[in-house]
């Protein structure tokens, strides 16, 4: 009888549920660049005290997505030399990354989540649906990554894993962006495919080079001095 006995799920802390909660809302670009973040505030809106609200608060900062300012917390705007930073990271890892899953996919079972997604994403790209279509682009970047047999190498990859959040809740509602990024991951899953690891870290190199040229202008940095 003793035996059978398993531990109880335990709910989310309330700090950690103001934190998820938070955390969302920064990578879907609901609360934007610039906007300050006061405790009464976000205590009042979401109905709890102040304690988990600073816990939550503190914590996003320690990990980038917010930065203090005075008495409140603000998102921190990208400038071009963060995005220059950013990239030059996903430069280096993310098609050395690629070419390590070319040698696995050209199994269809191994690669049915990728076909998947990108299916997907056809489909919304047909509709003009932009929502469904972040949705299959964030799930073909996770079904490639997930074979990825350097797991240390895909930690650091998800390192930026947030921004980039951000990054396609601004630049995907384009449908001039959309087509791009459509283009690019059918090169991704065709090199995939034939297994040719030097084809798709290729793909993946003009693929990460479009995608940060459409947010340098979706956001205006172009412009800067």
């Amino acid at each position: 009888m003793v035996s059978i006995i398993k531990p109880l799920k335990r709910p989310l802390a309330l700090g950690d549920q103001v934190y998820q909660t938070l955390r969302g809302h920064l990578r879907d670009g609901t609360i934007g660049a610039g906007q300050p973040l006061q405790e009464v505030q976000l205590a009042e809106k979401l109905g709890v005290s102040r304690t988990p609200v600073r816990e939550a608060l503190t914590r996003l900062a320690s990990e980038g997505l917010l930065a203090s300012d005075g008495r409140s917390f603000v998102v921190p705007a990208l400038s071009l030399q963060d995005v220059d930073d950013i990239y030059e990271v996903r430069f280096l890892l993310e098609p050395a990354a690629v070419r390590r899953v070319a040698e696995l996919a050209t199994d269809p079972t191994v690669r049915a989540q990728i076909d998947e997604a990108l299916a997907d994403a056809e489909t919304a790209y047909k509709a003009k649906d932009a929502d469904a279509f972040r949705e299959a682009n964030i799930r073909f970047r996770s079904a490639w990554k997930d074979l990825v047999p350097n797991r240390r190498m895909v930690k650091a990859i998800e390192q930026y894993a947030d921004h980039m959040m951000r990054i396609r809740a601004i630049t995907l509602g384009d449908p001039k962006v959309r087509g791009i990024v459509i283009n690019g991951l059918r090169r991704i899953a065709a090199a995939l495919a034939a297994g040719d690891g030097e084809a798709a870290a290729a793909a993946m190199r003009d693929h990460l080079g479009e995608a940060k040229r459409c947010f340098i202008a979706a956001t205006g940095l172009d412009k800067e001095d």
